[in-house]
């Protein structure tokens, strides 16, 4: 295990080196978009301006303050998270199955999350009235979570057997269940009226327009512990990469690492859905794209995706609000114009067409 992970010569030292300046290059790609982020919008608050006063202590107006702390500040750091999320989870998915074109969507976590959703925008009405109070602005972002979880038990259920996971049986148990949640959404939005359809529509789209801190608050930190987790599944997933016997032999824990994989993934990418919506693509292309550049090491891989998945997502939301402002389009069809051309030449790549 340690001589996979510790590999030497000037191949693997290359990579090191280059997955450390990518490491270094990308956490400053992520401060040009917060500020890009932070300083852009329709309210035409400036934010040197605002910054200025407060160096000189003369403190932000009334307008500032609502606009950088209340509107676009949760805004950032909601892009932030869930791009980091989505794209370590695509990562850990696509060293888990071996394949770098798995997703979280293969395992039908986001199907799951968006099914609780729809349920809660299409039928919250009929919720008690006390328990309707009690939760609140988080009603659609429990039920998304909950219907990410419920999908994860289903799916550790039906692919595990006498204590094993069969990695195969889970991406076919994945499909099934996307499909399945796929339909009971379908009925869901076809017995909707119109205002539920308007939302429906922008929050199965993505959008990072109902950001707030409230939401953060229960959102994030399961984000960041899922994130977190994964740096402990770095060595595992790198022999993993030889097939599951052999990583066994090179004493990894394979189940385990399975189990908390599935965990991981399923908690980030619930969280995730449940404050933005449904964002396609970055948990696909940017793990795919830094295999590429600095190698498959799961150890700077999977700290660089949350880099360049936060850049990008942040990136993607500044072009959402710009384009049509003051109005705003989903965020998923933003990252579905950049990342669609991008999984076609992978896809071609892979199959010969096209030089890397």
């Amino acid at each position: 295990m340690v001589a996979l992970s510790e590999a030497t010569g000037p191949v693997a030292g290359d990579r090191r080196l280059r997955a450390r300046r990518a490491t270094l290059a990308l956490g400053g790609l992520v401060l040009v978009a917060a500020w890009a982020a932070l300083a852009t919008g329709a309210a035409g608050v400036s934010l040197p301006q605002a910054l200025g006063r407060l160096v000189t202590g003369a403190g932000l107006t009334l307008q500032e303050q609502v606009v950088l702390w209340e509107i676009r500040l949760p805004r950032l750091v909601t892009g932030l998270c869930v791009g980091a999320a989505l794209a370590v989870s695509g990562a850990v998915m696509q060293g888990l199955f071996r394949n770098p074109l798995a997703d979280p969507g293969l395992v039908g976590v986001g199907a799951g999350a968006g099914l609780g959703a729809v349920t809660a925008i299409v039928l919250g009405g009929l919720l008690p009235p006390a328990l309707a109070a009690l939760a609140g602005i988080y009603t659609v972002p429990i039920a998304a979570f909950l219907g990410g979880w419920a999908a994860t038990l289903i799916l550790y259920r039906v692919s595990t057997r006498a204590g094993r996971t069969s990695v195969a049986t889970m991406l076919l148990a994945g499909i099934a269940l996307g499909a399945l949640a796929g339909a009971v959404t379908g009925l869901l939005v076809y017995a909707a009226d119109d205002q539920q359809l308007r939302d429906l529509t922008f929050w199965g789209l993505g959008s990072l327009a109902g950001a707030s801190w409230p939401k953060l608050a229960v959102a994030a930190p399961v984000m960041l512990l899922a994130m977190a987790g994964t740096l402990w599944l770095a060595r595992g997933l790198n022999g993993l990469a030889l097939g599951e016997a052999a990583a066994a032999h090179l004493g990894v824990p394979v189940q385990r690492m399975k189990n908390l994989a599935i965990l991981a993934v399923a908690a980030a990418t619930g969280a995730a859905v449940a404050v933005s919506g449904g964002i396609g693509f970055i948990g696909i292309v940017v793990p795919h794209l830094l295999r590429l550049a600095t190698g498959p090491d799961h150890r700077y891989l999977l700290p660089n995706a949350a880099l360049l998945g936060a850049a990008l997502l942040v990136g993607a939301d500044i072009v959402a609000r710009s384009v049509i402002a003051p109005a705003e389009l989903p965020i998923g069809i933003v990252t579905a114009l950049m990342g669609a051309p991008v999984f076609l030449w992978i896809l071609l790549r892979r199959r010969g067409v096209v030089d890397l």
